[in-house]
C-alpha cells in the first residue's frame, strides 16, 4: 500500500458548535437549564490511564477536548448562555501530562460564553442556576445525577435568603440525541472521511492476507492504516475472524491462524475526529473463493445491494430489514439450508438460525448511533442527514445437519450510507466487495 496520505477535511468550527447549543437551548422549555459533564480519565492499571475519549454528547455540542469539564447551557442569560468549567492550568501537572487550555483557551478557541475553574464549580453552579425552574440533563449518568443532586440541596439551605432550587429534573437525551440523528455538512464530511480511511485498510488487509499468517497480523494492518492517516485509531475493537471465527458476531481476540480454503472477516472502521467508521467485508484467505463460499457471498451481496438501493428519504429500516430478511431466506432455502415454503420460513423465522441481527443501525459520533428507531409506535422514516450502516450476514453453524461444505462459513457485507434529498451516498464506496472484484485485488499483490 502506498504510503500517500489522504488529504483531511476541515475540523469542525466554532460557528457550528454555538449553532448546536442554540438549537438545542431553542427546544427547551422557559426556565429551564441544561448541565453536562465530559467524561474523565480511567484507570487502565495501577498509574496507567486508558487514552481519553471525550463524552460524544459532550464533544457535539462543545467540541472541548479535555476531561473533568462541566458545560452548562442558560438560555436567556444576558451574560452568555454556554458557560463552562474546566480544569486550571498548573505548570507542574502539566509538565508531566500537556498543557490544559484553562479557562482563557477555552473561550479563545471555543463557542464559550464565560468558563470558570473546577474549583469554582460547586459555588458558581448554584449562582448560575438559582431560579432555573427545570434541569435537563442525563437521567441515566450517575455523575450528572450526583451533581444536579449537589447543587440542589445548596440552593436549598439558601432558600431563606431568596434562592430557589430548579424543582424538576428532566431527561436531555430525547432532545439532545434527536438533534444528532441529523447530520450536518461538517458532519458528513468527517464520516466520508472515516470511511475513506477505513476503506483504504480493508483493501490492505486483502493484499496482505494469505494463508500462515495470523488474524493479528491482519489487524496490524489495518490499524496502522488508521493511525498512518491520522485517525484517532479504532472506532471499535477490530473484529478479524478466520474460518468459523467469523461465525462469532463479535469475536475479538483476533488470535488464530489463517488458513488456506476459508474465508476471513473483517469488521473494522476508523475513528476520525470522533466520527466512526464501520465496513465489514469478507474473502478467501488465499484469494479465491471456493464454489459454496461464492453461492453464500452472492446471496448476501445481492441482498445488501439491494437494501443499500432502498435507502431514500421516506423508507424505513424495518423495511429495508424484512426486505434483507427475504432476500437471504430466499437464497437459504434454493440452497437447501432450510426447507419449506418461502413465506412459512419467513412467518416462522426460520432464517434466524442463520441470520441473527438486524440490518442497520445509526452511525455518527458513536458505532451504534444514538437517536430512535420508532416515532409514535412506528417505524421512523428516513431524512436527508441520517448516516446508517448496511449489514446483512450469514452465519453457518458446523452442525451435523448441514451440508459439510458450507459448515463454519460466516459472511458478512457492511457499508456506511448516508441519506440525501434524492436518494443515498456510500460513504464506504472505497473498498471492493464483489467477489471478482475482490479476487482482482488480492491477485494483484
Amino acid at each position: 500500500m502506498s504510503p500517500e496520505l489522504l488529504p483531511r477535511p476541515a475540523a469542525i468550527g466554532r460557528d457550528e458548535y454555538r449553532r448546536r447549543c442554540q438549537t438545542l437551548m431553542a427546544a427547551l422549555p422557559e426556565g429551564s437549564a441544561v448541565l453536562l459533564p465530559a467524561a474523565s480519565l480511567v484507570t487502565r492499571s495501577n498509574d496507567s490511564d486508558y487514552p481519553f475519549r471525550q463524552r460524544s454528547d459532550f464533544h457535539y455540542l462543545t467540541g472541548f477536548p479535555e476531561p473533568d469539564a462541566l458545560l452548562l447551557l442558560l438560555p436567556g442569560r444576558e451574560a452568555g448562555e454556554i458557560v463552562l468549567f474546566c480544569q486550571e492550568r498548573n505548570p507542574a501537572i502539566e509538565a508531566w501530562t500537556g498543557i490544559r487550555l484553562g479557562t482563557d483557551g477555552a473561550m479563545a478557541h471555543f463557542a464559550i460564553d464565560e468558563a470558570f475553574e473546577n474549583p469554582a464549580r460547586v459555588e458558581a453552579l448554584g449562582e448560575l442556576i438559582d431560579g432555573r425552574e427545570t434541569l435537563y440533563l442525563l437521567l441515566d449518568d450517575s455523575e450528572s445525577l450526583a451533581l444536579a443532586d449537589q447543587v440542589r440541596s445548596e440552593l436549598k439551605g439558601r432558600a431563606r435568603r431568596g434562592a430557589v432550587a430548579p424543582q424538576a429534573l428532566a431527561d436531555l437525551a430525547p432532545l439532545l440525541h434527536e438533534q444528532r440523528l441529523i447530520k450536518s455538512q461538517a458532519e458528513l464530511a468527517l464520516l466520508r472521511h472515516a470511511g475513506e480511511i477505513s476503506a483504504r485498510a480493508h483493501v490492505r488487509a486483502m493484499r496482505t492476507a494469505r494463508p500462515g499468517l495470523n488474524e493479528y497480523h491482519l489487524q496490524a494492518e489495518l490499524e496502522h492504516e488508521f493511525r498512518w492517516q491520522g485517525a484517532n485509531g479504532t472506532a471499535y475493537d477490530s473484529i478479524v475472524g478466520g474460518g468459523a471465527n467469523a461465525c462469532v458476531l463479535h469475536y475479538i481476540e483476533n488470535r488464530d491462524a489463517l488458513v488456506d480454503g476459508e474465508l476471513v472477516l473483517i469488521d473494522a472502521g476508523a475513528e476520525f475526529d470522533l466520527y466512526a467508521g464501520d465496513i465489514t467485508r469478507t474473502f478467501p484467505v488465499n484469494g479465491r473463493f471456493s464454489s459454496p463460499q461464492r453461492q453464500l457471498y452472492d446471496i448476501v451481496l445481492a441482498a445488501q445491494e439491494r437494501a443499500i438501493e432502498a435507502v431514500t428519504p421516506g423508507a424505513t429500516l424495518a423495511a429495508i430489514h424484512q426486505g434483507v430478511v427475504r432476500d437471504l431466506s430466499r437464497g437459504l432455502v434454493e440452497l437447501g439450508l432450510v426447507e419449506g415454503e418461502l413465506e412459512a420460513v419467513i412467518s416462522e423465522e426460520r432464517y434466524k438460525r442463520f441470520y441473527l441481527h438486524s440490518t442497520s443501525h445509526w452511525l455518527g459520533l458513536d458505532v451504534h448511533d444514538v437517536g430512535t428507531y420508532r416515532c409514535h409506535g412506528e417505524p421512523r422514516p428516513l431524512a436527508p442527514g441520517m448516516v446508517l450502516t448496511v449489514e446483512p450476514g450469514l452465519y453457518i453453524p458446523d452442525d451435523d445437519d448441514i451440508p459439510e461444505a458450507y459448515r463454519g462459513i460466516g459472511i458478512r457485507i457492511e457499508d456506511d450510507v448516508a441519506v440525501t434529498r434524492d436518494g443515498h451516498e456510500v460513504l464506504s464506496a472505497g473498498v471492493p466487495k464483489r467477489a471478482s472484484e475482490i479476487e482482482a485485488v488480492m491477485a494483484k499483490e
